[in-house]
């Protein structure tokens, strides 16, 4: 009854509103959708939920539901990335983005649907692997752009392309899929978009950054040697457990006293793993850290100052030349910052303005240095004019006690941050087809 209802009230709008109430249509049409496709879309999404690089059945279903509505879709670029195309007459191009993967962490949310999913990951382990950052909720809100986009053609000119991103977790995925041909293969964007649900920011909200919307990231592994030996003799040997606790010392001075107090900056030591037993001294020590910075300097002086204190470190403590700490910084699990265009992102926030009223804004600093892969499309040198945007996922009364992305226990309210960033989505996208 319910749908037949909200079907009549659509049909009633195709003949009786006039023209200046065409967005009201828009809420409707999303609002149909989401009970009638997307709602299910999201929980399939959800309770099956891969890992970065293995978004094999993600991909397949993503791709399938855009083709169905009639866009020319390939499929496994990038490994496993969707491309969408849709060409509609003369104009710019517009890119709109969504990440697919999920983490490895085993979901205790409480949810109906929550995901009992598990993947071999990347490394040949077997892992849990739930939705813990909303990636199901930026796909799921792609094929309703892409649904509400194909209905709308007469509303605007150019050609659309629409992204299943693999592999932001690793931020790889970005940089795989430019690297098979993205901008060479497919029309190159004039502009690009994407979004992303936060569960700290309430629901029925939007927040459109006029400058920098993430930091930079580099992963860093560093291999500290050291000589085994006994654990009752540890002049017998070079103790790298020792060495390596140093290092994590020394490292969070790198903060405090090689950057400008005005900077931002973080090293986070996140894992480190030695020695296999009580008694003994390992002749090696396993660290990984992330670094963030919000500019190029800052970034390459953080990671400058890592190879310095890790070698410091290890002449302070005796290690001899041949065994110095081996600093890796990785080639794929690497990003800049992304920050907006701003002209850009005035246009994308006048029209959310005009569409959605001055209080859907969330204007609040970043609490954190979260980082995204989003930056490659939108690189200096490329020319692509970028915004991302973040949409409320929590209801207001529960955001402070909201857990965080990344937890066990993550869960956002997936109608009204859905319809919201759909709605917020279609309503960019045609104000950039229109800003030419």
């Amino acid at each position: 009854m319910k749908r037949a209802f909200i079907a009549s009230c659509l049909a009633l709008a195709a003949f009786s509103l006039p023209a200046n109430a065409a967005d009201e249509a828009l809420r409707a049409a999303i609002a149909a959708d989401y009970e009638e496709n997307l709602e299910a879309l999201f929980e399939h999404f959800h309770q099956n939920p891969e890992l970065s690089h293995r978004e094999f059945e993600t991909s397949k279903r993503l791709a399938s539901e855009i083709r169905a509505l009639g866009y020319d879709v390939t499929e496994g670029v990038g490994g496993t990335g969707v491309v969408a195309v849709m060409q509609n007459g003369e104009g710019p191009t517009v890119l709109v983005r969504a990440d697919m993967d999920g983490l490895p962490i085993k979901e205790d949310s409480g949810l109906a649907y929550m995901s009992t999913a598990t993947q071999e990951d990347i490394d040949g382990l077997v892992k849990p692997v739930m939705h813990a950052c909303g990636h199901d909720t930026h796909i799921t809100s792609l094929v309703g752009t892409a649904r509400q986009m194909m209905a709308r053609k007469d509303k605007w000119s150019g050609t659309l392309v629409l992204i299943g991103q693999p592999a932001e977790e690793r931020i790889s995925g970005a940089r795989a899929m430019l690297e098979d041909g993205l901008y060479k293969r497919f029309p190159k964007p004039d502009y690009a978009l994407a979004f992303h649900v936060s569960a700290a920011q309430p629901t029925g909200t939007v927040q459109v950054p006029l400058g920098i919307r993430a930091s930079s990231s580099d992963s860093v592994d560093i291999i500290v040697h050291g000589v085994g030996a006994h654990g009752a003799s540890p002049h017998k040997g070079i103790d790298p457990v020792l060495v390596a606790s140093q290092i994590v010392v020394s490292l969070q001075s790198i903060v405090s006293r090689t950057i400008a107090p005005q900077e931002a900056g973080v090293i986070t030591v996140g894992a480190i793993h030695g020695g296999s037993k009580h008694n003994i001294i390992s002749d090696k020590v396993e660290m990984q850290l992330t670094v963030r910075s919000n500019n190029p300097e800052v970034r390459t002086q953080l990671l400058d100052a890592i190879d310095r204190v890790a070698e410091g470190v290890a002449i302070s403590m005796g290690v001899p030349k041949k065994l110095m700490p081996e600093v890796i910084r990785s080639k794929t699990e690497t990003t800049p910052p992304t920050i907006n265009d701003r002209p850009t992102a005035e246009l994308v926030r006048a029209a959310i303005t005009a569409q959605l009223g001055e209080d859907i804004f969330f204007d609040q600093p970043r609490e954190g240095m979260g980082a995204e892969d989003f930056a490659y499309f939108v690189t200096p040198e490329s020319g692509v004019k970028g915004v991302y945007f973040n949409v409320g996922g929590t209801p207001a009364d529960k955001v402070k006690d909201a857990p965080s992305h990344h937890s066990p226990f993550f869960k956002i309210e997936p109608e009204p941050a859905i319809t919201l960033a759909t709605e917020a989505m279609v309503t960019a996208a045609t104000s950039l087809f229109e800003a030419q």
